[in-house]
């Protein structure tokens, strides 16, 4: 038995779709949020010794924090913090 190809019907995934759920992409935006999301993220390689021993990402923030609030804080780092602080 041979398959044949009904080549007459023209279904495409829009049929299948409500009108109000049709989205019409030359009208959309890019992400004005995106570019920030980016460049806010920073990726760090750890070594091979120290990747056995913090294995997740919360384990490396927890630890970095706290070596974070251990350190002296200089008058510029001061400054840059009240004025952080005031930001919404």
């Amino acid at each position: 038995m041979k398959k044949t190809i009904n080549h007459n019907s023209t279904t495409t995934v829009d049929d299948d779709l409500r009108s109000e759920y049709c989205f019409d992409y030359s009208k959309a935006k890019p992400n004005r949020f995106a570019k920030k999301a980016v460049e806010e993220q920073v990726v760090v390689v750890l070594d091979e010794d120290i990747s056995r021993i913090f294995r997740t990402p919360e384990s490396v923030r927890s630890v970095l924090r706290a070596l974070i609030a251990t350190m002296p804080v200089s008058p510029q780092q001061k400054m840059r913090m009240k004025s952080i602080s005031h930001l919404p």
